[in-house]
């Protein structure tokens, strides 16, 4: 086996990896060596307030100690079967997942685009036995700016052509409209119509959030014409805008949400679809399937990620910290900052054109600040839901020193 050396150098594992892997990323120019509830070391011992929070999948904290000895313990009693069988630890995941987020049925899968792919699938499916749709034309209406994940269905109906470019050609069958457009969904609809799946908030396309009553209309004028409602909450779920789930802001409770990231207690790669029963009971044995779907490892460490949310009062938590880390970066004032957006602790922040994005982000690490921009010039601020109220302040202090050398 090829060992792993602690004191291996920053510069040889960017090397390797730059060396054996593909340029399917561009990361930032650091080692991660190791990390403890919001903040990460590198390889140099370095430390860094880590405010991508891997897309909010860490959102329990990095190495959360009940998330971890959960993990320890499943695996030296059972760790992956296959859904052949049945395991006890499944069982209680299923239910304590329903009951959370408010659903009857789950389909558990691991990543966030496998959730998507599912939701999918049975939207199409409900469309055609339960609906009456023709088979065949089935349609779903998504959103300009969306990010649903990089399979290549899911691409296909991006509306950013860097994500589409030689990847074709893509499946038919959906339908983009303006992000927020109450008017120009019900326009879109038609008798073939399945689905709307959305984000409620865009987090990869900016940290958008759509006009208030969006929500609550969008889920209005689906039940009034008979098409399912999908949330992707995959970014947005578990307690990261200051609620359960960013739905529940405006009571616009989907027919199917799809789940994953914090799912996983950042350890482990969990995801889900929940739905109405009516709708998720359109799956026979066969429809679909995933090998590590649902196993006894995945399930542990969802059931730890739920209690630790719960215990920890992650909501609550994320939306006060979220409101002093929106609020400090606002009142920054900095002429560079063209503005500042979010909900609970997911906040953007939107720089000047005349801002090199290349040197802010440098100028973010030298500070000891972790974090990426995302589409329309926007810095993502989604530090772990664990982190503390004077790491908070430190990030607005850090951030404007960064910012400074931008202006």
């Amino acid at each position: 086996m090829t060992e792993i050396r602690a004191e291996t150098a920053e510069a040889q594992a960017i090397e390797w990896i730059s060396r054996y892997g593909t340029y399917n990323y561009q990361p930032l120019p650091i080692a991660v060596h190791h990390a403890r509830e919001s903040r990460v070391w590198d390889t140099e011992g370095r430390d860094y307030l880590d405010c991508i929070g891997c897309y909010s999948a860490v959102s329990c904290g990095h190495l959360n100690p009940a998330v971890v000895a959960a993990i320890g313990s499943q695996l030296h009693k059972l760790a992956i079967v296959g859904r052949a069988v049945n395991a006890t630890e499944l069982g209680v995941f299923l239910k304590r997942l329903c009951e959370y987020a408010q659903m009857d049925r789950a389909c558990p899968m691991n990543s966030g685009a496998e959730a998507v792919e599912t939701a999918i699938k049975i939207a199409r499916k409900w469309a055609y036995t339960v609906k009456g749709v023709p088979r065949e034309q089935a349609e779903i209406i998504v959103a300009e700016g969306n990010f649903h994940g990089r399979t290549t269905t899911i691409v296909g109906f991006s509306s950013e052509a860097r994500h589409r470019a030689d990847f074709g050609p893509f499946a038919s069958g959906f339908r983009l409209v303006p992000f927020g457009d109450l008017a120009a969904v019900e326009a879109a609809f038609s008798d073939q119509t399945a689905a709307v799946l959305m984000e409620p908030i865009q987090a990869e396309g900016g940290i958008i959030l759509p006009p208030p009553g969006f929500m609550a209309g969008l889920r209005r004028l689906c039940a009034e014409r008979n098409v399912l409602l999908i949330w992707d909450e995959i970014q947005t779920g578990f307690c990261r805008t200051g609620i359960r789930f960013a739905w529940q802001h405006e009571d616009a409770r989907p027919d199917m949400v799809c789940l994953g990231k914090a799912l996983g207690g950042g350890v482990y790669p969990v995801s889900a679809v929940a739905g109405r029963d009516d709708v998720m009971g359109v799956l026979r044995p066969g429809d679909h399937g995933s090998t590590f779907g649902g196993n006894p490892l995945a399930a542990v460490v969802g059931l730890a990620a739920m209690d630790e949310m719960d215990r920890m009062g992650l909501a609550e938590r994320s939306r006060r910290l979220g409101s002093q880390l929106h609020e400090g970066l606002a009142e920054l004032r900095l002429p560079v900052v063209k503005d500042v957006r979010g909900r609970g602790l997911l906040v953007g922040l939107e720089v000047d054109e005349s801002v090199c994005r290349k040197s802010l982000t440098r100028a973010f690490l030298r500070v000891g600040i972790l974090t990426q921009e995302t589409r329309a010039r926007t810095y993502r601020f989604a530090p772990p839901l664990t982190i503390e109220e004077d790491d908070v302040f430190e990030i607005v202090r850090r951030a404007a020193q960064a910012l400074a050398t931008a202006s």
